[in-house]
């Protein structure tokens, strides 16, 4: 389907949650990062706007889509502000799971460019966890809704998980 009307109102029911998850990531940054929780947002929302077809079965879909392109606002400003910069200071981020996931996890400062080319080589292997990655870190969702959205079990999506946390920070530390 296109981004129509449907899609419009979906829009509307998810910001709070897209608001609250831009909030965490923000609060992740470093300080004198240039985008605002509700900029990261609207930058997501017209990225939404630019694609040809969006296929969204329900919210919880919705959402993990919206995610993607949360992910993708933030790799892209981290790039453009190196290019500006030539390698100086890159995008930090804090790889933790406050709002989403469980609270004993460690928390991992990472180079936002850095996660998302270890994602990518995580991609090469399996893509799966790289999914549940974005469902869990981008979209803030459980693995409950993750396994639904995948249709896959719940132990399935927390091995995975597991998995993909123990070789993004193996790799991302390297």
């Amino acid at each position: 389907m296109e981004f129509n009307q449907n899609n419009s109102i979906l829009l509307q029911s998810v910001y709070p949650d897209l608001k609250r998850l831009a909030s965490i990531y923000m609060s992740r940054e470093r300080v004198g990062h240039t985008l605002c929780p509700t900029a990261l947002v609207n930058e997501a929302y017209l990225k939404l706007c630019s694609s040809q077809t969006i296929e969204s079965k329900d919210k919880q879909h919705f959402l993990a889509i919206c995610g993607r392109c949360i992910r993708q606002v933030l790799v892209e400003h981290s790039r453009v502000k190196n290019a500006l910069k030539r390698g100086g200071d890159r995008t930090f981020m804090t790889l933790h799971e406050d709002a989403c996931c469980d609270s004993n996890s460690a928390n991992l400062d990472v180079d936002i460019i850095a996660l998302e080319e270890s994602l990518k080589k995580l991609e090469k292997l399996d893509k799966i966890q790289v999914r549940i990655v974005e469902l869990r870190f981008y979209s803030g969702m459980t693995i409950e809704e993750i396994a639904k959205i995948l249709d896959l079990s719940e132990s399935t999506i927390k091995r995975k998980w597991m998995m993909a946390k123990a070789w993004l920070y193996k790799e991302i530390k390297q």
